[in-house]
């Protein structure tokens, strides 16, 4: 028997051991605490913002797809008055608009899903 207990720790250390290792202790937790509250103020305002930004995107998107078919038909109208050639221009330019609002979101889409 060597005088210590069974985890192979001394049941009879001195005084001064426990207690630094209570201040490292209290150390350790109260830095723990700070990165915890950091952490959850930091997943609380992704959170608030992932419930806002889903309606933002889904909104985002839809208005620029809607922009390139008004733009291409806006186009299309005006070429068709301009030249006289009507109905063509505003079939050519409205199905390039439609082309141009599906890039556009798209491209969109990727760059919001590598930002997240």
């Amino acid at each position: 028997m060597t005088g210590r207990d069974e985890k192979g720790l001394d049941p009879q250390r001195p005084a001064e051991t426990d207690a630094s290792l209570e201040s490292r202790l209290k150390s350790l937790d109260a830095g723990l605490k700070r990165v915890t509250s950091q952490a959850e103020a930091e997943s609380r305002s992704e959170s608030g913002r992932t419930d806002s930004s889903g309606i933002g995107q889904a909104m985002r998107l839809s208005t620029e797809f809607i922009a390139g078919i008004i733009v291409g038909g806006g186009l299309g109208w005006a070429v068709d008055k301009w030249f006289g050639t009507a109905p063509f221009g505003m079939i050519v330019l409205l199905m390039l608009g439609f082309g141009a609002g599906v890039m556009n979101v798209v491209r969109a889409a990727e760059l919001d899903e590598i930002a997240h």
